[in-house]
């Protein structure tokens, strides 16, 4: 699926623009970009001026590619994902991921707005993603180099380190089972107690493919879910994206403090948290 010449291309452009050499790389979910904005002596290139990098058309997804040292770490904020609902097409969804990997990327931490399933989660909760179901019905067509997934997609060190540096700086967070759907239509209540009996803890339309191929090609993985609302049937209120961004903003302060922290802990750590 991974198309190399075009990939490469994206690289070549990319290294022209900074010397930064980042070392991980966040994917900022719905109403959760604001975080790269505050990134220090950052360089920002946009999706539109790189060559081949698809384009995003949900409201919420700016299109940038943020790079910057945070606490020295050089990292790389992609603001704004694809989703497999705009194309019916997985290969601009992992088109990103395979452009970290060419980068260089050794620590991926996936970010996203989700739904509540769980009855004890409130709109604003983050939770460190724990395992993921994937309720697409759309599988990566891997070649023989990426068929090699790990046991477990998300590393199981880098839970720990997310939840023991919460816990260091105050930050509550949850953990659970994050299901993908493929959207675009939110679910219904039906569906969500179906999800909830699978053991789904929370739901979103993104994540499930980007974590699945980066665990393949060798990354170490996080996941952060920020829940923006109670699910249908959870909840009496009417869905909207709305909704979404206006919780994102409003959690964003510690979000910053959250993903800063962890950062800061993968860095000061040396690449030394393994599966």
């Amino acid at each position: 699926m991974k198309e190399p010449a075009r990939v490469s291309a994206s690289v070549q452009f990319i290294r022209e623009h900074t010397k930064l050499k980042p070392r991980v790389a966040i994917i900022l979910g719905s109403g959760l970009g604001d975080f790269a904005d505050s990134l220090p002596e950052r360089t920002t290139i946009s999706t539109e001026d790189i060559p081949h990098y698809p384009r995003s058309s949900v409201e919420g997804h700016k299109g940038k590619l943020v790079f910057a040292a945070l606490d020295e770490v050089p990292i790389l904020a992609f603001q704004g994902r694809i989703h497999f609902y705009e194309t019916n097409d997985l290969r601009p969804v992992l088109y990103p991921i395979y452009l970290a990997h060419d980068l260089g990327i050794e620590f991926l931490i996936v970010t996203n707005a989700a739904g509540g399933i769980n009855r004890t989660f409130n709109a604003g909760d983050l939770m460190i993603i724990t395992d993921q179901i994937n309720l697409t019905f759309a599988r990566l067509v891997a070649n023989r180099a990426e068929r090699s997934v790990a046991r477990s997609i998300y590393t199981h060190s880098l839970i720990s380190l997310a939840e023991d540096v919460a816990v260091a700086n105050r930050i509550a967070v949850r953990r659970g089972v994050y299901v993908g759907l493929k959207g675009p239509s939110y679910e219904t209540a039906a569906e969500i107690e179906m999800l909830r009996r699978l053991g789904a803890d929370a739901v979103g339309m993104s994540t499930v493919f980007e974590t699945s191929l980066a665990a393949s090609l060798g990354m170490r993985v996080l996941g952060i879910s920020c829940i923006t609302n109670l699910a249908t049937g959870i909840s009496g209120n009417r869905l909207s994206h709305e909704e979404v961004t206006e919780v994102g903003r409003r959690v964003r302060e510690t979000f910053a403090r959250l993903l800063t922290a962890i950062v800061t802990e993968i860095g000061g750590r040396n690449s030394e948290g393994r599966r």
